[in-house]
Order: C-alpha cells, then sequence, then structure tokens
C-alpha cells in the first residue's frame, strides 16, 4: 500500500469521538470501499459543563449519535459502530483510558466480523487522551490481526496553530485535498455536528494528512513537554495514561461468529 488514498476496501477507522472522522479523513471516507467507522467513546464528558444545554448526559451524547449517522450518510458509509452500545456508560469521552480492556475485547470482536484490511486512527500527540488511547487500541489490534495501522493528526497543542492537524514529529507523509465536491460534501458532514459548531471552526477541511503508525514507546507521554489536556487543566496526567496501557491485556480470543457479537451487543460488556 503506497498511501492512503490506495487504500484497500474493508478499512476499519477507529476514532475517539463522533466528529473526528469527519475532521480527520472526511475527504478519505468519500473515496473509500466498505469502510467500517468505530467511535470509541460516546462524545459526552460526565461534567456538566461540557453537555450544559441538553437535558442529561445521556440526551448529549444520543445528540451527538445522531449527529454521527448523519454526517457519515453523507459520506457514503454504511458500517458504523459505537462501541457505548456494547457497554452503556463504560465507554465515557475522557475516561476510554479506564476501560482499555474492554474496549479491546469489543474491538477484537468487531474486528473478526469486519475482517479490515488496515486500520486507520488517531496519531499519538497528546492533544485528548481519548484520541492516545485510540492509538494504543489501533496498535494492539493491528498486531492481533495483522494488518498495518495507519494514522492521521488532529492536535497536539490547541495554544499554536503549528500544534493543529500537523504530525508531532516530522516524517514522511501523504497528503490529500479534495475536489470541489469532495470539499463541499466534506464541509456538510462537519456542519452536521451543530453541538460542535464552534470547536470544529478551528480545523482546515480542504486538506488531509496521514502517514503509516511510528513505533511508539506507550510507557512514555508522546512527548516531554505539558500534554494539550493538562494545560487545560483536565484530571488526567500522560504519566496516568501510559501506566493505563501498560496494563492492558486482551481478555480472550475474539469470537467467531456476528452472532457471538450480536449477543454482546445486547448486555453489557463481557466482563466490566
Amino acid at each position: 500500500m503506497s498511501g492512503p488514498a490506495t487504500l484497500p476496501s474493508r478499512a476499519l477507522i477507529l476514532v475517539a469521538h463522533p466528529d473526528d472522522e469527519s475532521i480527520g479523513c472526511g475527504i478519505l471516507l468519500q473515496r473509500m470501499r466498505e469502510p467500517t467507522v468505530v467511535f470509541a467513546t460516546d462524545g459526552a464528558p460526565r461534567a456538566q459543563e461540557f453537555w450544559k444545554g441538553h437535558e442529561s448526559r445521556q440526551a448529549y451524547a444520543e445528540s451527538r449519535k445522531r449527529e454521527a449517522l448523519q454526517a457519515l450518510e453523507l459520506a457514503g458509509v454504511e458500517q458504523a459502530e459505537f462501541l457505548g452500545d456494547y457497554g452503556p456508560e463504560i465507554f465515557v469521552d475522557q475516561e476510554l483510558f479506564q476501560h482499555l480492556s474492554e474496549a479491546l475485547d469489543v474491538l477484537m470482536r468487531l474486528g473478526q466480523i469486519a475482517r479490515p484490511r488496515v486500520l486507520l486512527t488517531h496519531a499519538y500527540e497528546g492533544g485528548h487522551p481519548d484520541h492516545d488511547c485510540c492509538s494504543f487500541l489501533a496498535h494492539a489490534l493491528g498486531r492481533r490481526f495483522g494488518i498495518p495501522v495507519w494514522e492521521m493528526p488532529f492536535y497536539y497543542s490547541m495554544q499554536e496553530p503549528k500544534g493543529v492537524q500537523r504530525f508531532l514529529t516530522a516524517t514522511a507523509e501523504s497528503a490529500i485535498e479534495a475536489n470541489d465536491d469532495e470539499l463541499g460534501r466534506k464541509s456538510q458532514m462537519v456542519a452536521s455536528y451543530l453541538s460542535q459548531r464552534e470547536f470544529l471552526r478551528n480545523f482546515e477541511l480542504n486538506a488531509e494528512r496521514f502517514r503509516p503508525q511510528p513505533a511508539y514507546d506507550y510507557s512514555r507521554p508522546p512527548h516531554d513537554g505539558v500534554l494539550n489536556y493538562e494545560a487545560w487543566g483536565w484530571p488526567i496526567k500522560g504519566r496516568e495514561l501510559c501506566s493505563a496501557f501498560m496494563q492492558v491485556q486482551p481478555r480472550r480470543a475474539a469470537p467467531k461468529s456476528a452472532r457471538a457479537a450480536r449477543q454482546a451487543r445486547q448486555g453489557h460488556v463481557a466482563g466490566a
């Protein structure tokens, strides 16, 4: 595979939150064949400041899910999975690091069904803890299924322009630019996320960047400085995230049938 423009069919795109897929690969999604998009969290943090204006946290999560489905329909994506459907109140925004084993269990089941040929996920960059968790989970999935992992940048510092949609380290990367139709459709995808309107203004829409996932050392934070979410004052440090990564082991093999995954979806995550 020479670059993202030649990603094969059955790509699995693992993103942390509804809207990440539109910003990170909204152009690429329009060019893919049979992609599966997996949302690792419900996009609704527990702190009320994030969902003020909504009746409850759960109502906010449902709103974000509806926005995601609308955006994916615009891109022509038919396969979408929300880990929150497999474990209500488990896969909560900002808390993915606390449930990595459960997430990996579900992802292995989904991978057994989708049989992806390649994974695409977030770069390990210290912007959002859930983004970094997805990087780690995709790394584990890639090793489990013996398939390549690609990544896309989001932000490692929202305080400076160069920290947005640029890789933290300079290595060989591929970039794609939207034609007029693709840009118009991606703009519509982003506009579907009314709940995120202000934040999404920070991102450009006409180009996307990708590269093969480097050999990260997940026992260490992505860089030695203050991580973006630490600068925001969130109650989690990079070292805590790394400690959670080091404790993860897949707890069981992936089920061999779609029926097993459907059964898991009807209840809580096994062992959670």
